[in-house]
């Protein structure tokens, strides 16, 4: 089994800023197995060591995954100068982690966005290869009908040329609907609708695969997934 040093796996549980956490382990605060390092370049194996902070106890997890119900008004990357983005919303300890969202969504969409630090498996959302699909409601200034339908089944090919892949488009009233796509090109879906004379008055995304935005969250909201959650992501709705 690899092992590692201890600052590492304190630092990849964003248990504090890499300055600090050798201050931490240098006055004995963490011990291994039960014994007090002091040594920051101490090295362990992370899954079957008993790492202690304090006394409490940490359980080594490599990568983190999260879900977010992103508001409005905010937008999906790690930072900007001049407006807040999602990671403005979760706490000093995720930061650390070097969470970044998975995709976008725009600034005026609202939904479940991801958040994790493992760069594989956000590569594998994203990419169109992998079929994972995303499920968007949206309420539109406009009337859509069966030959909408028909338009995003065959792959809609937007103004400037670009072509989209088949989508799937439910009408579930006279100005709302449900859009599936599997690919994730700017601004995409408001796109196509624009595309079909049904500009979006409101987008908002509500599952990622199989796995659907928890309601409780509220906007802003964001919790840890399990590993079921993390699988579901790969099964198509």
């Amino acid at each position: 089994m690899a092992q590692m040093r201890l600052d590492k796996f304190l630092a990849d549980m964003g248990i504090a800023s890499r300055k600090e956490l050798k201050q931490i382990i240098k006055s004995g605060r963490v011990c291994v197995n039960g014994a007090a390092v002091t040594q920051p370049e101490f090295k362990l194996e992370a899954e079957s060591c008993t790492v202690t902070l304090d006394g409490r106890p940490l359980s080594y997890t490599r990568f983190h995954y999260y879900m977010m119900d992103k508001p409005t008004g905010i937008l999906s990357v790690t930072e900007d100068k001049k407006q807040d983005t999602v990671l403005s919303l979760v706490t000093p300890e995720m930061r650390r982690m070097g969470l970044f969202p998975v995709g976008r969504l725009d600034k005026d969409t609202s939904g479940l966005l991801l958040l994790t630090d493992d760069g594989d498996f956000a590569h594998r959302v994203i990419s169109p290869k992998s079929g994972v699909q995303k499920l968007y409601y949206a309420r539109v200034d406009g009337r859509l009908d069966e030959k909408d339908i028909a338009a995003f089944d065959g792959g809609i090919v937007l103004k400037d040329g670009t072509q989209c892949l088949p989508a799937k488009l439910e009408i579930v009233g006279e100005n709302e609907c449900f859009v599936t796509v599997m690919e994730g090109k700017y601004h995409q879906v408001r796109r196509m609708l624009a595309s079909r004379g049904a500009p979006v008055l409101e987008l908002r995304r509500l599952s990622i695969g199989a796995l659907r935005l928890d309601d409780s969250l509220g906007p802003g909201g964001f919790r840890e997934l399990d590993q079921t959650e993390i699988q579901l992501v790969y099964n198509a709705t």
